[in-house]
């Protein structure tokens, strides 16, 4: 007997059948196209998969509260559901994949409609609900937020599963008594190559159970499990049980009759299977063999109403790619669009009429009902659910007294004294590292505020009066999430922290610490935080070659770049203390600015939308300059540079360093001005908001903008038109080589371009030629005029 509630779901689902598939198929068929355009692409049949458990969960199991990620290639059922409730203007779906229109994949930040979790790099929309539920634990544990608890929900591909990133996720969850997780796996066993391994389930239920989630599998709908009950249904399900996946693919594709054939030769011998078999035609047979389980809205409804305490929870959902349309069951489906022969198959089976393709109510026999329905679908209750959360106030520039110190030393100083004043900023900081918390110098800033756990869990080596310099008590009220050491599972908590504002209305300053090359191990997740608009700090430490002793293995050499080219990042490498102190409290405000789309024509800069920040760091101590912190100086740190020594009207050699290496540069600008006059030092504390600003009013002046000079075009204009500029780094010199395009001025840049090795700061200086005596000479070698002694 099937259910009165799934009755209109069953129309939702054709509606969303439809429209999906004529949104791609208007989108690779109808639209104009410009000469020289590719494929639109859409993946009809990865959307048909999954039509039917976006059904049961948009519009029956989901509240308002929970929060979804929706696999990367079901995006046009996902649009077509809120296009369907009115949240989605129809111009967005006829646009889909063109520019303005609703995107390819679910996105926060380009899609108007109400994205949950972006995705599209597979696996990490899966993993971050999982991060997703601890900080929502955490804002719970802190007193903050009364919207309820929700779970955290992914539609998961199948082959989403290979991804690397989806195991180290559910190794962290277990360690943090991971709760309030649903992930649907979509498990139609095929993927963009083809048909997958047989036996694959019982490896994932397998790896679920041993991280201590519930495993639901959801493999026969209604129609099947009442066949099974008949005389000769028993082995039919055997059959089914046990038939390869290739096999059930290929004939779900043939159609009934193949179904028929094959049925009658391997259960031939069986009367009562037999007759089971003859009292169906050939459609209701096919219909009988499709009616997997994640194709029942029955099955699918009755499974998740069961499901009502906290455990995490995977439900294995068999279905069939393609399912619906005349692509079901194709190895090659997964790129594959319906002709223009085959959707108007489709259309005829669904009973949409000619002129009609875009009405949401098309086909629907009693529209007054349906609309009704609607209107009362839980999930849609609230008009806006994504949330915003006040400004925390920020705090001035926290000043230091030591008069060496390194700048990752100076990061944990300056955190450990914002924990000892307290107050509103402090009390929202929430710190995180992949089980490098003490080496990262975060250490003293755990021992103020404790680590998070939401059971309290004593420090036994204190109990037991056993020294040391932690204090690692757990409890609700820490405020350090302890990670292992998966780069991966930091970033996507970063990510989880940074979007806490709108998904929970509280906001957290997430700060993460991390060593800087491995920033590429994790870059993926970066890349993704970053494309969700989420909000957090980074720091990179230690950082370049010199970590000298380390080996290459440790020392990064392109993170700088990465810092410069990753959108949504504002990129900093400060070489003193107090440049680190103004840079660390404008990070406070500029992560909590409001934008969540694009930065305006009108500047092209993230300044008004605010974004995350990267500080590389590094472990030299540095003898430091006299405090500074007047306005002027404040101002060139974060625009990206200002004149540590401006050059004079005869300058032949200005000096232009970023970060740690600035001592080899000062030092080398006294050499080179024993025998040439006017020498510049250029401080660079962020190459990344330096070259953005030059770009930006390039880009202004282009759209016919007057804009002002930038700060790269008038610290250039200081500098005398023959003067070359010498850049320097412990980089890869690509990160200040720009520098002379601004005003074309011969540039030398140097830094590091092969992996380093383990020695001392000075012998690996000297090799990768950064040091001060390869400075001088490089400026000897290229500059016109008289050379630099050789006693130097």
């Amino acid at each position: 007997m099937i259910r009165n509630d799934t009755l209109p779901l069953a129309t939702v689902e054709k509606r969303l059948l439809w429209l999906a598939s004529w949104m791609i198929h208007n989108a690779n068929h109808l639209r104009p196209k410009e000469e020289g355009d590719v494929k639109v692409g859409g993946h009809q049949a990865s959307c048909a998969s999954a039509v039917s458990i976006l059904t049961a969960l948009y519009f029956h199991a989901l509240r308002p509260q929970d929060r979804v990620a929706v696999k990367p290639h079901a995006a046009p059922v996902f649009h077509a559901a809120q296009y369907l409730m009115g949240r989605l203007p129809l111009q967005k779906i006829m646009d889909f994949r063109a520019f303005g229109g609703a995107q390819a994949y679910p996105s926060r930040t380009k899609d108007v409609d109400d994205v949950d979790f972006s995705t599209g790099s597979v696996g990490l929309g899966v993993a971050i609900t999982c991060f997703s539920s601890i900080m929502q634990d955490y804002v719970a544990a802190h007193g903050w937020g009364n919207d309820g608890t929700g779970r955290m929900v992914a539609l998961v591909g199948d082959a989403e599963l290979d991804e690397g990133n989806v195991y180290e996720c559910l190794q962290e969850g277990w360690k943090h008594d991971l709760r309030n997780v649903w992930w649907v796996i979509d498990y139609n066993r095929q993927s963009l190559d083809g048909v997958v391994h047989e036996g694959l389930w019982q490896r994932i239920e397998s790896v679920f159970e041993a991280f201590g989630w519930r495993v639901v599998r959801v493999k026969h709908g209604a129609l099947q499990r009442a066949a099974f009950e008949e005389p000769g249904g028993a082995a039919l399900m055997d059959w089914i049980e046990t038939c390869p996946n290739a096999l059930y693919s290929a004939l779900l594709y043939q159609g009934g009759a193949a179904w028929r054939t094959q049925l009658l030769a391997d259960l031939g011998g069986d009367a009562e299977t037999v007759s089971l078999i003859a009292r169906r035609s050939d459609a209701e047979l096919a219909t009988l063999m499709a009616n997997l389980g994640g194709h029942c809205l029955e099955t699918l409804c009755d499974t998740f109403d069961k499901v009502r305490d906290d455990r995490p929870t995977v439900f294995l959902a068999y279905t069939v790619k393609g399912w619906g349309t005349p692509l079901a069951g194709h190895k090659d489906n997964h790129a594959g669009l319906m002709t223009p022969q085959q959707i108007e198959s489709l259309r005829g089976e669904l009973g949409v009429p000619e002129g009609e393709e875009w009405d949401p109510l098309a086909a629907v026999e009693d529209a007054a009902s349906f609309t009704d329905f609607l209107k009362r679908v839980p999930f849609f209750d609230e008009v806006q659910r994504r949330r915003s959360a006040p400004h925390v106030p920020g705090a001035a520039p926290i000043k230091l007294s030591e008069r060496t110190i390194s700048t990752q030393a100076a990061f944990g100083r300056i955190l450990d004294e914002i924990a000892r004043q307290g107050g509103a900023l402090a009390d929202r900081i929430v710190t995180m590292s992949p089980d490098v918390t003490v080496s990262t110098n975060l250490g003293a800033w755990v021992n103020r505020r404790g680590l998070f756990a939401r059971d309290a869990r004593a420090d036994t080596f204190r109990d037991r009066s056993l020294p040391s310099m932690q204090k690692w008590a757990f409890s609700p009220q820490g405020q350090h999430i302890e990670l292992g050491i998966a780069e991966m599972n930091l970033f996507l908590a970063l990510g989880a922290a940074g979007l806490a504002h709108s998904h929970f209305g509280e906001r957290l300053i997430p700060i993460g610490t991390v060593y800087d090359p491995f920033i590429a191990r994790g870059l993926d997740a970066l890349n993704y935080a970053c494309y969700q608009d989420a909000r957090f700090i980074i720091a990179g430490t230690p950082s370049g070659i010199t970590l000298a002793p380390e080996g290459g293995a440790h020392q990064s050499i392109g993170t700088s770049l990465i810092g410069m080219a990753q959108d949504g990042l504002a990129s900093f490498e400060p070489a003193f203390a107090d440049e680190l102190a103004a840079i660390v409290a404008w990070s406070f405000d500029y992560l909590q600015r409001g934008g969540e789309h694009d930065p305006g024509e009108k500047s092209w800069l993230r300044d008004e939308t605010g974004g995350s920040v990267y500080l590389r760091l590094s472990t030299r101590p540095l003898e430091q300059p006299v405090w500074r912190d007047n306005p002027a100086f404040t101002r060139g740190v974060i625009e990206g540079a200002y004149w540590l020594r401006r050059p004079g009207p005869n300058a032949e050699v200005v000096i232009a360093y970023q970060g740690v290496i600035a001592p080899e540069a000062v030092s080398a600008a006294a050499m080179i001005g024993e025998a040439r006059r006017d020498v510049g030092v250029l401080a660079i504390t962020s190459a990344d908001r330096l070259n953005a600003g030059w770009t930006a009013a390039q880009r202004a002046r282009m759209r016919g903008s007057p804009s002002g000079a930038s700060l790269a075009d008038r610290l250039m204009a200081d500098v005398p038109r023959d003067c070359t500029i010498l850049t320097v780094t412990d980089a890869h010199p690509a990160t200040l080589a720009w520098l002379g395009s601004v005003r074309g001025h011969r540039t030398i840049a140097l830094g590091v371009e092969h992996f380093g090795q383990s020695a001392s700061i000075g012998d690996l200086y000297r090799h990768h030629g950064i040091d001060a005596a390869s400075i001088v000479k490089a400026a000897s070698a290229l500059v016109d005029g008289q050379p630099i002694s050789e006693r130097i």
